[in-house]
């Protein structure tokens, strides 16, 4: 019976222990651990403290809930596309990304696949795979999470200070110095 016992407790250890290694890089921000924790609302058409921000030049892409909530474990973003197009082929080494649209059609590339999505429609897409998508209708809206958000937040916030024409310019520097690569050109809206 002790011998089982002795198995047992090993066994339970040595998964905990491996548990513990096998964490990503990115972990929760220790801030999170003394920050009080308190329930919030944030109202249609606004942002978590305010904070506006803006994608390809136009359209609103409001933080929603913010790293500072949630120890930088999650990030999650409202979306309202003016135009379309979508971003580069990129890679998050760090992140998954979860999209839920909520009006419009969009076309997503996650590696070699391609998907047509309309209002309640999710997609996920795992870190380390290249992806990228496309606005289809002429305005769209999406929810969009980041987990964990990394330095997500603030590529976000730097790309909203750029017009559409520096974006072109910045943008691949503004990909890699927020631990992101382009891997290729967005996609064309008649792919």
């Amino acid at each position: 019976m002790q011998r089982r016992t002795f198995l047992s407790s090993t066994l339970a250890a040595s998964a905990l222990t491996a548990t513990a290694i096998a964490q990503p890089e990115y972990q929760s921000q220790p801030e999170a651990a003394n920050t009080p924790r308190k329930p919030f609302v944030v109202k249609t058409g606004e942002a978590r403290f305010g904070e506006k921000t803006k994608l390809f030049g136009t359209s609103p892409n409001d933080i929603k809930v913010s790293a500072k909530d949630t120890g930088g474990n999650l990030t999650i973003f409202e979306y309202n596309g003016q135009e379309k197009g979508g971003p580069p082929m990129h890679i998050h080494p760090h992140q998954d990304e979860i999209f839920y649209i909520l009006v419009g059609q969009y076309r997503f590339q996650v590696g070699d696949e391609k998907h047509e999505l309309t209002a309640g429609d999710a997609i996920f897409m795992p870190r380390n795979v290249p992806h990228t998508f496309a606005q289809l209708s002429d305005s769209g809206r999406m929810i969009f999470f980041l987990q964990p958000d990394s330095r997500m937040e603030d590529y976000f916030r730097e790309v909203g200070k750029l017009t559409p024409k520096t974006v072109q310019q910045e943008g691949p520097k503004l990909f890699a110095s927020h631990d992101m690569q382009v891997v290729g050109p967005p996609l064309h809206l008649n792919d």
